[in-house]
């Protein structure tokens, strides 16, 4: 699912890139570019791994997850979602079905991607494929160590948003996958 790091097309040239640190799950590289006036500048660039994100629909709402999130020091309900774990790669509806499975227990039968998006463009070349997921069957869920205090609860599409107004929901890709969502759904009828 990752794709490599790009050189720069376009109006900006990249002149050098060097790894300026690296963990299991993103490292940071610093680019020196050239803008098309000749003048130089440095971008800092986050490459980390594509992923994925689950609306689990049924009975008119879905299916959110919710866990501590160290950086903002806080819980907020989101829709399922992941990337592969170092050393694993697959599609991006592999991906999100083991996302799906590993956070809720949930599998489903059916499959619907509705795009694929960037988070955080102006600083990672990171993207996000948003799925729908219907037809779903109750399971064990099988989480990652990190997720061990994470909670999945099924609520009603109402409530849903009323959530993102609240401010319960304030995850930008599970924001954006709905909007997706409703999209579809308008195109469909």
């Amino acid at each position: 699912m990752a794709r490599p790091a790009k050189p720069a097309s376009g109006p900006i040239r990249t002149v050098s890139s060097r790894e300026v640190y690296r963990n299991p799950w993103l490292s940071l590289r610093e680019d020196v570019v050239e803008r098309p006036d000749g003048t130089r500048g440095i971008y800092s660039v986050v490459d980390r791994p594509d992923y994925a994100v689950v609306i689990a629909a049924e009975r008119g709402g879905f299916h959110l997850v919710d866990q501590y999130r160290y950086p903002i020091r806080g819980r907020y309900w989101e829709f399922p979602q992941g990337c592969f774990p170092q050393g694993r790669t697959g599609t991006a509806e592999e991906l999100g079905r083991a996302e799906l499975a590993e956070e809720t227990g949930l599998s489903a039968a059916s499959w619907t991607p509705l795009g694929t998006l960037y988070g955080w463009h102006g600083a990672s070349g990171q993207a996000f494929t948003v799925f729908l997921a219907t037809g779903l069957s109750a399971g064990t869920p099988r989480r990652e160590h990190e997720e061990q205090d994470m909670r999945h609860r099924w609520f009603p599409r109402a409530e849903f948003e009323r959530m993102i107004r609240a401010g319960s929901i304030r995850d930008d890709s599970t924001v954006a996958a709905y909007l997706l969502l409703l999209m579809h759904e308008r195109e469909a009828g």
